[in-house]
Order: structure tokens, then C-alpha cells, then sequence
């Protein structure tokens, strides 16, 4: 169970949307200098806001993160300590069947859920426990590294380049490239990599013009 929770933000679909979050946050910045046509004067307090902006939720990703991994393996205790406790072995199956998918159960018959069941029941008092290990840890350290390193190579061409006006066609052509290889990656993972990362796009995009209709 812990091995699984950690491995969770290393998943094709967890990197992709966290690469995602970390974009759209940047690009509301990035697009509010061309709506407002702003000078070289105002790029580091839009540098600064970047960082800031980016830095804080990424803590608060990997935050959540943590919070989530605790909650989801207090509920797996929860029914763990249940099928342990239950009244009569019928009881304890069918606790053990309903948390199972439903595409698996049709092909377990009661005897594999019994041995499923007192397999559980066997395992020891002392791992009931939801504390977080150093697995968890580094998972929520690449939550956080994954949305705010998106920052760098969108806000690369205000710091190396003076033209306001290119470095803002160059750091949205970034960013589009980003989304496109974190959706060609996931889609490579999954089936159909040009379609996905294509679609990435899109999607980004649409956030991104949701996120600065509304004052985002």
C-alpha cells in the first residue's frame, strides 16, 4: 500500500496534470503582459509574481498530495481493521468483495475471496499505521519540483532577452511546447502520443483563456 501511494505522482496521468496546473498558472502571468502591453520595467514584478505565485502552489500540490496519501490509506486501514473484525467469515467476503473492481470480481469465486480474506486478516497488528514514510515524502518533493520547475523555461526569455514583445511570443511558444510533450509523453504511455499531445494543447489552452476571462 505504500509503495503504491508513493508511486501515485509518478503515474503518466499525475505528471501530466501537475505539468498542466504549473503551465496555466504561468501563462495567466505571461498573457496579462501583452494585454497590457507592459514595458521592460514591469518584467521583474512579473518575474517576481511568477515565483512567488508558482512557489506557493507548489507547496500547497504538495501539501494536498500528502494530505491525500494520508486519507486514502486511512480509509484502506479503516477497511482493513473491518474485514479483521467482522462477525463471520461470509461478513468479512463480502466486505473484501465490494472494495474490489468491478471488471475483477465476476472471476473470483467465494473460495480465492476466503483466501483473500484471511490473507488480510493475517497481516500484522503493527503496520496498521497511516504514518508517512520517506517514500511519501520524496513523492510530495516531486509534486512540488514538477509544478514549479515549469516556471523556468517560460520565464527564460524575459530574463535573457530585452524585447518584452519577443521574449512574450518565445515564453507562450514554450509553454505550448511543454503541453504538447507532456501530453505526446502520456500519450506514448497510453496510446495514441500525437493525438494526446495535440489535445494537451487544447485543453492547456482553453484553462489558460477560462483562468483570464475570470481574472486569473
Amino acid at each position: 500500500m505504500r509503495a503504491a501511494l508513493s508511486r501515485r505522482v509518478l503515474d503518466p496521468v499525475s505528471r501530466a496534470s501537475e505539468i498542466l496546473f504549473g503551465l496555466i498558472m504561468v501563462l495567466t502571468f505571461t498573457l496579462s503582459l501583452s494585454a497590457t502591453g507592459a514595458g521592460r520595467a514591469d518584467v521583474r514584478t512579473v518575474l517576481l509574481g511568477l515565483l512567488g505565485s508558482n512557489l506557493a502552489w507548489a507547496i500547497i500540490d504538495a501539501v494536498m498530495y500528502l494530505m491525500g496519501a494520508w486519507g486514502e490509506r486511512r480509509l484502506a486501514l479503516a477497511t482493513l481493521r473491518a474485514i479483521r473484525d467482522a462477525r463471520s467469515a461470509a461478513t468479512g467476503r463480502a466486505i473484501v468483495a465490494t472494495h474490489l473492481p468491478s471488471s475483477v470480481l465476476p472471476a473470483l469465486t467465494d473460495r480465492e475471496l476466503e483466501r483473500i480474506r484471511v490473507h488480510l486478516c493475517a497481516v500484522p497488528a503493527e503496520s496498521l499505521q497511516a504514518r508517512f514514510s520517506r517514500e511519501d515524502y520524496l513523492a510530495a518533493l516531486g509534486v512540488f519540483l514538477l509544478v514549479f520547475l515549469c516556471l523556468f523555461p517560460v520565464a527564460a526569455p524575459f530574463i535573457l532577452l530585452g524585447d518584452v514583445a519577443l521574449a512574450v511570443r518565445l515564453s507562450n511558444a514554450a509553454a505550448v511546447a511543454m503541453l504538447f510533450l507532456a501530453g505526446f509523453t502520456f500519450g506514448w504511455q497510453v496510446g495514441r502520443p500525437w493525438r494526446t499531445g495535440f489535445m494537451m494543447v487544447a485543453i492547456g489552452g482553453a484553462l489558460v483563456a477560462v483562468a483570464v476571462a475570470f481574472g486569473g
